[in-house]
């Protein structure tokens, strides 16, 4: 093992799990990272190597865990200013402004969310299925603001991802829409898929062909020609809110790629400059992945936005 091993060790208190739950419960680490561990050769039990992960283990067994240091991640870390709206050792939330991508892609393989992370949590990452990187657990479009929660280790990401996939995440989402929802409030369950007509954009798609999205909505305030709309989300799906309000024939104002602005608004947009999406993730909640505590944060409104609800009479 190289000099950087990190070596933990206990005794397991319960008898009868499951090997690879016992030494989850026990670590810092994630189920898949202890399986991947064990396939290493890298766990012993009682002094002796363990290659089953679904083996039964029996109270007062003594355990190890040799745990190789984190590989470097492949994206650059860089000083990218971040508004944090809470930050402990398992994990962050950080307020995105519009326009900051989250992950490095073709397109943008610098300047992300991630490069900014990595500068800001460095020598805090303890390592992401052993690697010394963020854990995005969820994303935010580009040009979409607001709140988003990434774990800091193997464990807190585990944890979140378990949240986003039985939809026991709070997420809540501010809207500026063309024209005013009818009626003001009510669930939008419709499948998306990726376009077979553009594979930039998603589309609604029959129930079983795409995934399953909901997303309910509320009218907050009506303006002159929009309004201010609020949306909870079951689901996360790439441009959910964005695909889902445009099939109910009300896009956000400045959307380039779903909106159907009305004519008499665009003089509007023009005059504030405003070339994205209305779109703010302006609530957050969910259970500490690591200590089970009910966390909740919520964003301010962004200048750009309020300047446009100004504009439209709020």
């Amino acid at each position: 093992m190289g000099a950087q091993t990190q070596i933990l060790t206990g005794t397991i208190a319960d008898g009868g799990q499951r090997l690879d739950k016992a030494l989850a419960d026990a670590s810092a680490l994630s189920r898949e990272r202890v399986k991947a561990l064990i396939g290493e050769g890298a766990v012993m039990l009682d002094g002796r190597p363990v290659a089953q992960a679904s083996a039964k283990v029996a109270a007062g067994s003594v355990w190890t865990i040799a745990v190789p240091a984190a590989t470097a991640a492949e994206a650059e870390a860089q000083d990218i200013p971040l508004v944090i709206a809470y930050e402990d050792d398992a994990l962050i939330v950080v307020d995105k402004p519009a326009g900051l991508v989250v992950h490095p892609a073709a397109g943008n393989p610098d300047g992300t969310l991630v490069n900014a992370l990595l500068h800001h949590c460095r020598g805090q990452l303890s390592g992401i299925g052993g690697v010394a990187r963020p854990g995005i657990v969820h994303r935010i479009d580009k040009d979409t603001s607001g709140l988003l929660v990434v774990a800091k280790t193997d464990a807190a990401h585990e944890g979140l991802a378990r949240q986003f996939a039985d939809h026991s995440i709070m997420r809540a989402y501010r809207a500026i829409t063309a024209g005013v929802p009818m009626p003001p409030a009510g669930t939008i369950r419709a499948s998306i898929a990726r376009s077979s007509h553009d594979r930039k954009k998603m589309a609604l798609v029959e129930e079983g062909r795409g995934k399953h999205a909901v997303t309910h909505y509320r009218t907050l305030k009506a303006l002159d020609g929009a309004a201010l709309v609020e949306c909870r989300l079951e689901t996360g799906r790439t441009h959910q809110v964005r695909v889902h309000l445009a099939s109910i024939g009300h896009s956000l104002l400045g959307d380039p790629v779903y909106g159907r602005c009305p004519s008499r608004l665009r003089p509007i947009l023009a005059r504030l400059d405003f070339r994205r999406q209305a779109l703010h993730a302006a609530e957050l909640g969910f259970a500490h992945p690591i200590d089970g505590r009910a966390l909740h944060f919520t964003s301010a409104t962004p200048v750009d936005m309020e300047q446009l609800l100004v504009e439209l009479g709020f």
